[in-house]
């Protein structure tokens, strides 16, 4: 794996927690975990489009997206989800058993979208090592919560 790719890997790994007081303590201040993932998913709509713009980018156009199936258009729902989830969750659970949770879900999920191929992704099949440390993950978030 090429190092930029592992750090900016880890770098979104140390977001995910940070991200989640952050949005907690917001919300606090705003009214609640909705309200605190709202406004942070502007910021991040700003912060992307910026970036998007500054690096070249052309603004996407119309006819780009006319032929995209139905579920291209979920991903702002999935960081909704996760957006309001973790702000929610974090202060009520801590951090730490918050993170275990996330990367539980993470990889129950992302086995069974590679094995079932969905979401035009390559088939990877289950291996024994694979189910060995998806047991491994949630055995710790057992652990991390009790």
């Amino acid at each position: 794996m090429p190092l930029f790719l592992f750090l900016l890997a880890a770098a979104a790994g140390v977001m995910i927690p940070l991200q989640a007081v952050v949005n907690a303590r917001l919300g606090r201040a705003i009214g609640g975990p909705l309200w605190a993932a709202a406004l942070s998913s502007v910021a991040v709509a700003i912060v992307l489009a910026s970036l998007a713009l500054v690096s070249g980018k052309p603004w996407p156009r119309l006819s780009q997206m006319t032929y995209l199936p139905w579920w291209a258009w979920t991903g702002g729902l999935c960081g909704a989800v996760v957006l309001s989830a973790t702000t929610a969750a974090a202060p009520r659970i801590g951090a730490a058993n918050m993170i275990a949770l996330v990367m539980t879900g993470q990889v129950i999920a992302a086995m069974t979208l590679d094995r079932l191929g969905w979401f035009e992704m390559a088939v990877q099949p289950f291996g024994v090592q694979r189910v060995a440390a998806a047991a491994l993950l949630v055995a710790g978030a057992v652990l991390m919560s009790v």
